[in-house]
């Protein structure tokens, strides 16, 4: 399958290493979610609330690093940013083995954070310097379908070390992880070097913080990326206390999620190279999205089989929007991204998705499980309105660029 994929981009010379370097990193990063929590938990003697708390703050410290990370991607080049950012974290998640208490948890955790939002931002740098512009969606489409792939590995790997569950196998499991990663990065070594942009001679450094459109779409696609937490958060919570469904339907959703996005997120990604038809994309995800909610708030009260039938249409529709939702971003993200700043650009707009998993949690257990139906309702329409607004706010970046690119009157 993955070679299959690999055939369906044009043969350049960045594509297949980044394919590769995606599935080391992707089933690096499956491995450690799937064991993380029961080896902090069980070996390390943390609580789960500690647990989850390190991890929201080590999360709230990464969103720090985007912009800055992908300016020096901009100024020394992407792909020694990643290279060095990539090795970094690497050895610093050789530090978990070290940690036996909750502060040495948080420095660790924050840390491998920084390093992999940097590494992310002068990914998203990397691609549009070494990638024809035409294909640069396409390209981020094959990668998503490889980082899901990634995962799905890396959580069957990490099922060997949750079935004899003893330190040595959870070590074990922490250096393979290391190693993919390290893996990760020197595979970008493959990757033509794309060249250093010069700095500027006047004006601040990081423009995109000026750049209130681009400011307002980020925000967008970041209301928008709540879904995520939908799948992992309220999905699960809703299943379990509001609806007579078995339990087992949750990891069902999961894996149909998974394979709807490795099967079909290249071809859902046509059409969208251009911030126009990405902006089309985001306005058809946030419908989709209110279709969604509002399927998965039908599930409570039904009997058991139908709220099965339910959940897996509401599933169906769900991963759609999730698919267009994808797309749209990364058209936007490329498109309207000068090409002297799109490190930090980049950096910008992954920050809206960061923001997204830092708050969805909370959030939807809260509003989604705590208000029933309602609440459903309410994310549903806050989709649909984020999406909709995302045409005029391509249309108001447009018009930014179009009068910052027309000259001053000349004096008489």
């Amino acid at each position: 399958m993955l070679t299959r994929m690999i055939k369906l981009l044009p043969d350049h010379p960045a594509t297949r290493a980044l394919v590769f370097s995606t599935l080391a990193g992707s089933t690096s990063r499956g491995l450690f979610i799937t064991i993380s929590v029961i080896f902090f938990t069980r070996s390390v003697g943390l609580s789960a609330g500690q647990v989850g708390l390190g991890l929201t703050i080590a999360a709230v410290v990464g969103l720090i690093a985007g912009v800055p990370a992908g300016h020096l991607a901009d100024r020394v080049g992407p792909r020694r940013v990643m290279v060095a950012f990539g090795a970094a974290r690497a050895t610093l998640m050789l530090g978990y083995l070290a940690v036996h208490d909750f502060p040495g948890f948080v420095l660790v955790a924050a840390g491998v954070q920084v390093l992999e939002t940097g590494f992310g931002a002068a990914n998203g740098a990397l691609i549009a310097g070494s990638i024809p512009a035409e294909h640069r969606v396409r390209t981020r489409a094959m990668l998503r379908a490889v980082t899901n792939v990634g995962w799905g590995v890396g959580a069957l790997i990490a099922g060997v070390a949750l079935k004899y569950d003893t330190r040595a196998a959870y070590i074990a499991i922490i250096v393979v992880c290391a190693a993919l990663a390290l893996m990760a990065s020197s595979l970008v070594m493959r990757v033509p070097p794309v060249a250093p942009q010069p700095r500027r001679a006047s004006g601040p450094a990081l423009i995109v913080l000026r750049d209130r459109p681009y400011l307002a779409l980020a925000a967008l696609n970041g209301v928008l990326c709540i879904h995520y937490g939908m799948l992992n958060v309220a999905v699960p919570l809703w299943v379990v206390e509001r609806t007579n469904a078995p339990a087992w339907v949750v990891a069902m959703l999961g894996l149909l999620n998974a394979t709807v996005v490795v099967l079909f997120q290249i071809r859902a990604s046509r059409g969208t190279a251009t911030a126009e038809g990405a902006a089309v994309a985001q306005r058809t995800s946030g419908l989709l999205l209110l279709g969604a909610c509002l399927l998965y708030s039908l599930a409570a009260g039904q009997s058991a089989w139908i709220a099965v039938a339910v959940l897996v249409a509401a599933a169906l529709v769900h991963v759609l929007g999730e698919l267009r939702q994808a797309a749209g971003s990364w058209g936007i993200s490329f498109d309207l991204a000068p090409d002297h700043a799109q490190g930090q650009y980049q950096g910008m707009y992954g920050t809206g998705f960061s923001l997204a998993g830092v708050v969805a949690p909370a959030l939807l257990a809260t509003v989604v499980v705590g208000w029933g139906w309602p609440g459903w309702l309410l994310f549903g329409l806050v989709f649909a309105a984020s999406g909709a607004a995302v045409p005029a706010a391509v249309r108001w970046a447009r018009r930014a660029r179009a009068q910052a690119a027309t000259p001053e009157p000349a004096l008489v």
